[in-house]
C-alpha cells in the first residue's frame, strides 16, 4: 500500500500538542487559533491510522503509540532543520567524500600529516585511501572507483585526462647492502655502480620514473643489468638487503630504515663519449592527480587543502644504515 506523504508542518503541531498536552497552548506556541490545530491532528491521525491522543474534557494525553513516535518525530524535526546548512556545507566541500588512492613513498611521512589535518579542518569528508601502484591508479580513475590519486613520476609527467598538482620533488638515491664495498662511501661515482645488477621495478608500475632510470645508463653508454623486478618499495628494499642487487629508489624511502641495507646518493656524470658538463641524476616527482571533469565539491576542498601546502621539498637527507 502506497504510504502518504505527511509534510513536516503536521508533524510540528503534533510535537507542540505532544509537549504541552494542551490544544490551545500547543495553538498559542505555534502561532494560530486552536480550531486548525485540532482539525490537524484528527487528519494526522487518520492518515496513519492510529490514535495519538486520547482526550477527555479535563485532560489530553499522549497514547502508547504517540509516546513511541515522539522521539522519532523529534529527531525528524531536527535533521530537517540541520539540512540548510548542511547543504551549504556540502556545495562547500566539508561533506562528503573522497576515495584516494596513494602510492608507498608519499605514506612514509606526508601523507599521514595530510590525512591528520584534512580530517580535523573537514571531519565531515569521509577520507578513504587505498594503496595502489600508478599503473592501478589509472585504471580505478577511468573507472571511477577512486576520486583522486598520489602518483610517483618522472618531473613533468602529465597523464591525458587527468588534472595534475605537484606535490612532491625529490633525487633518486641508490639503496644498496651494508656489506657492500662501496657502502662505506659517503658519495658514490655513477661509474663505479654501473655493473652491479639492478633491483627495479616493473615498468607499467611508474613507465616515467622506468624509463629515466633506464636512460641514465644509456646516456653512460651501459646496459642496465635488470637482476630482480618487485613493485612495491619496501619490497624492493628488503631483496637489496637479501644481496640481489642494489636499487634506485626515491630519497623519500630513506625513512623506511632496514638493518642491513644503506641509501647513498649519486654524483653527476658526464654522457659516454662526450664532451660536456657533468648532466644531473634523474629526479622524481609525487602528483596529486583527479579527472578534468570531476563533479565533486569535497575533492575540490581536498585539492584546495593540499596546494595550500605548496610543494614539498626533498625529504630530509637520512642516507645512514
Amino acid at each position: 500500500m502506497k504510504e502518504t506523504l505527511i509534510d513536516l508542518r503536521a508533524w510540528r503541531q503534533f510535537v507542540a500538542v505532544a509537549e504541552e498536552l494542551h490544544f490551545g497552548r500547543a495553538a498559542q506556541r505555534l502561532h494560530m487559533t486552536q480550531p486548525p490545530v485540532t482539525q490537524a491532528i484528527a487528519q494526522l491521525e487518520k492518515t496513519l491510522g492510529i490514535v495519538l491522543f486520547d482526550r477527555t474534557r479535563r485532560r489530553v494525553a499522549l497514547t502508547q503509540a504517540g509516546e513511541a513516535l515522539l522521539p522519532d518525530v523529534r529527531e525528524l524535526l531536527e535533521r530537517a532543520q540541520a539540512l540548510p546548512a548542511r547543504a551549504r556545507a556540502a556545495a562547500a566541500g566539508e561533506v562528503g567524500r573522497v576515495r584516494l588512492a596513494f602510492v608507498s613513498t608519499i605514506g612514509f611521512e606526508r601523507l599521514p600529516i595530510w590525512v591528520r589535518e584534512f580530517r580535523a579542518l573537514c571531519p565531515e569528508v569521509a577520507l578513504e585511501l587505498v594503496e595502489a601502484t600508478g599503473d592501478l591508479q589509472l585504471e580505478t580513475l577511468a573507472r571511477g572507483e577512486i576520486d583522486a590519486g598520489l602518483m610517483l613520476h618522472s618531473p613533468g609527467f602529465a597523464p591525458p585526462g587527468l588534472e595534475r598538482l605537484p606535490v612532491a620533488d625529490e633525487p633518486l638515491v641508490l639503496a644498496m647492502p651494508a656489506s657492500h664495498s662501496l657502502a662505506q662511501r659517503d658519495r658514490l661515482a655513477l661509474a663505479d655502480v654501473l655493473a652491479e645488477p639492478l633491483v627495479l621495478f616493473p615498468r607499467r608500475i611508474v613507465p616515467s620514473l622506468h624509463d629515466a632510470i633506464l636512460g641514465l645508463y644509456h646516456a653512460a653508454g651501459r646496459a642496465p643489468v635488470v637482476a630482480q623486478e618487485a613493485i612495491q618499495m619496501q619490497t624492493i628494499v628488503n631483496l637489496v638487503w637479501g644481496g640481489l642487487g642494489v636499487a634506485w629508489v626515491p630519497e623519500s624511502v630513506t625513512q623506511f630504515q632496514r638493518a642491513g641495507v644503506v641509501y647513498r646518493a649519486a654524483d653527476a656524470f658526464a654522457p659516454a663519449g662526450r664532451r660536456q658538463k657533468a648532466a644531473p641524476l634523474p629526479r622524481c616527482e609525487t602528483s596529486l592527480v583527479w579527472p578534468a571533469a570531476a563533479d565533486n565539491a569535497a575533492l575540490e576542498r581536498f585539492v584546495r587543502f593540499v596546494a595550500e601546502r605548496g610543494l614539498l621539498p626533498a625529504s630530509p637527507k637520512r642516507h645512514t644504515a
